[in-house]
């Protein structure tokens, strides 16, 4: 009588399945993890306006395109080209307070509309958290969280907030020696990249995340953008990795934009100069602070295209992905934002809970857990089959 070899064959393919979707899953998160700490690295010195780290960001990101296969979305150069005005501070980030030596970004931060200031003076009080040095034209507020931005204006004064949890006594007196520098035209460009789809090119699914941040305050701080938003960006990068190696029957197309920070300025430069027809989007998913998700997930416009809302919770659902999909309804805090205003489907979907880091120094690729970046990812893939109406045939 043979021996049969039926069984133990199943059971070397299914060790070999699961040994091989270890390895993937390991993988990928082996690339994010690289991704997001090399983002977030000095090098890209929090991919802003000094050291020329929005620009680094933008040669390594087309690079990370072209590698994959993905293919320029006007069919000749990645970088959709503009620019803005911003003010920066790229040299001297000097406070003393009370005869103390402060600390940029953990002490105090400059609001990034400040004028520069060199002078020393007495602070008068004006209110609970407010000092006032006249003859200098600096405000000194207290604030329980130092959170930074960008700006495009410059004020005709300076101020400066001050970490109250860190500062022991009230401010009395100053001395200064900050350096702003106004650059009115910032060049910069969008990175924008496309896989053309096999049988209904026309149809098009969009992935967007900004890839600028704040970059740095003087000479020796900086502002990593781990979570805001070296993780968005990394996830648009996984997306566009898989895509290129599978390409789908719909277009897949991937945007990542500069200016964010300074407001949404890139998104809005995409939504009046686009580089494919806007009415040709079945669906664009944007993806900002994607690092964390033990929470779950917020999804904003989930009020206004409640059909693809719904699809998306139950896929959620039936693979059991994330513990909760949250609705909101519409808000402009992002670059779906103007797609949306133009009557181009989109979601907005946002991380919840874990780090509370946010536009400040701590927010660190080493604190960044990506608790829910692979889940996430099988998330997006799940819906964009829905959208192409192909996931019962699969």
């Amino acid at each position: 009588m043979p021996v049969s070899t039926t069984k133990p064959m199943k059971v070397k393919l299914i060790a070999l399945l699961l040994f091989t979707t270890h390895v993937a899953i390991a993988q990928d998160s082996l690339f994010a993890r690289k991704m997001v700490d090399t983002l977030a690295s000095p090098y890209f010195w929090g991919r802003g306006y000094t050291k020329n780290g929005m620009a680094k960001a933008a040669v390594f990101l087309t690079s990370q395109l072209r590698s994959y296969g993905v293919s320029p979305m006007d069919g000749k150069n990645f970088m959709q080209e503009f620019s803005y005005r911003v003010n920066t501070f790229p040299g001297k980030m000097e406070v003393t307070i009370n005869g103390v030596v402060l600390m940029p970004g953990r002490d105090f931060i400059v609001s990034p509309d400040s004028r520069g200031v060199k002078g020393e003076g007495k602070l008068v009080q004006s209110d609970s958290i407010r000092f006032v040095d006249q003859a200098n034209r600096i405000v000194v507020v207290l604030e329980d969280k130092l959170t930074w931005s960008a700006e495009q204006k410059v004020l005709d004064y300076t101020v400066i907030e001050l970490d109250k949890q860190l500062q022991k006594t009230l401010p009395a007196t100053i001395n200064v020696n900050i350096e702003n520098k106004m650059n009115d035209d910032f060049k910069t460009g969008n990175i924008c990249g496309i896989v053309k789809g096999t049988s209904k090119p026309d149809s098009v699914i969009v992935y967007t995340a900004h890839y600028d941040h704040l970059g740095g305050m003087g000479s020796d701080t900086y502002f990593p953008g781990a979570n805001d938003n070296a993780s968005g960006v990394t996830q648009v990068l996984s997306l566009a990795k898989y895509y290129a190696a599978h390409q789908q029957a719909y277009t897949m197309a991937f945007i990542l934009f500069a200016g964010e920070e300074a407001g949404l300025l890139g998104s809005k430069y995409f939504s009046e100069n686009p580089l494919i027809p806007l009415k040709n989007i079945r669906f664009l998913v944007n993806l900002d602070l994607e690092g964390t998700g033990i929470d779950g997930i917020t999804v904003v416009n989930a009020t206004i295209y409640p059909n693809e809302f719904t699809m998306l919770k139950q896929i959620n659902e039936k693979n059991k992905l994330l513990v909760k999909v949250n609705s909101r309804g519409k808000a402009a805090n992002s670059d779906h934002y103007f797609f949306t205003e133009k009557g181009v489907p989109s979601f907005f979907m946002y991380t919840l809970g874990g780090i509370k880091a946010y536009h400040d120094i701590y927010d660190i690729s080493a604190t960044l857990p990506l608790t829910e970046y692979r889940n996430l990812f099988n998330l997006l893939l799940k819906f964009n089959d829905g959208l192409m109406n192909v996931a019962d045939n699969q």
